[in-house]
């Protein structure tokens, strides 16, 4: 049974990756869906691949999360035509090199602060009104095992996930009372473009990164994610941790045949 059939699900970086394969589950569950991402053509691919296999309604718009005035835009929007996600799926994130502190690059710090917290922030703080306004409402935010467990030289990432966790605990909070729930997903190692964007597009480091183990797909975090919206309402999950067994916790790491 699907608990999010004829409900509306928006997803932040929905282009790729974890957004692109939760968009595919939702939508053969019957969720309508929004989905937000920088890469327009990226968007028209999915969304005419989901709307031919499911049949649901697929809403797309280029958002870059970073940019709060086109997220309020795009929420505004959304509010114009009557539509009020009953999922927000914060999934838009990003690791950006991978360097101790003291030799690590601005730029790339703004940028996962940017968007793995200001990002989450900006639209959150445009759509979730509209739940409380309304009374109902499922907030998932992607999180990370690198929020619970910082490995060397993931300094400003980690902070940015242990962040999103903080902010996971801190919204629930804030909704306590109403029928609004917030969740957090935390996968460890995904095999998505996370590395090639970590690695400013050197395939070669970014392929050495899942030699030896077998990591997890994106496929496998949209289960999880499925799982977690599909709980009946009187039930919130706050936080889930899904690893690879490679990886089974903390810093020990096992790589061989799996």
């Amino acid at each position: 049974m699907s608990r999010i059939s004829g409900k509306v699900a928006l997803i932040t970086g929905a282009s790729s990756g974890i957004g692109l394969s939760c968009a595919r589950r939702f939508a053969a569950e019957g969720a309508n869906l929004v989905l937000w991402a920088r890469r327009k053509d990226r968007l028209e691919r999915a969304a005419a691949e989901l709307q031919k296999a499911h049949h649901v309604q697929v809403r797309i718009a280029s958002v870059d999360v970073r940019d709060r005035a086109a997220v309020n835009r795009a929420a505004e929007a959304l509010a114009g035509e009557g539509v009020i996600p009953d999922i927000l799926l914060n999934n838009a994130g990003l690791a950006a090199g991978l360097a101790k502190l003291h030799e690590g690059d601005p730029d790339d710090w703004d940028r996962m602060i940017d968007t793995n917290l200001k990002g989450l922030l900006n639209v959150s703080r445009a759509i979730l009104p509209l739940m409380v306004k309304r009374g109902t409402g499922h907030v998932v935010n992607i999180g990370s095992t690198a929020g619970h467990q910082v490995y060397q030289s993931g300094n400003v990432y980690n902070a940015t996930k242990y962040g999103v966790k903080a902010l996971t605990e801190g919204m629930n909070l804030d909704v306590s009372g109403t029928r609004i729930r917030v969740s957090s997903v935390d996968p460890g190692h995904v095999r998505t473009e996370f590395a090639q964007v970590r690695f400013h597009g050197d395939t070669a480091r970014a392929t050495k990164l899942y030699e030896g183990f077998r990591p997890l797909s994106p496929d496998d975090v949209a289960d999880a994610v499925a799982y977690v919206v599909n709980l009946p309402e009187h039930v919130n999950i706050l936080d889930l941790v899904i690893l690879p067994p490679a990886r089974p916790a903390g810093p020990r790491f096992d790589r061989g045949p799996r």
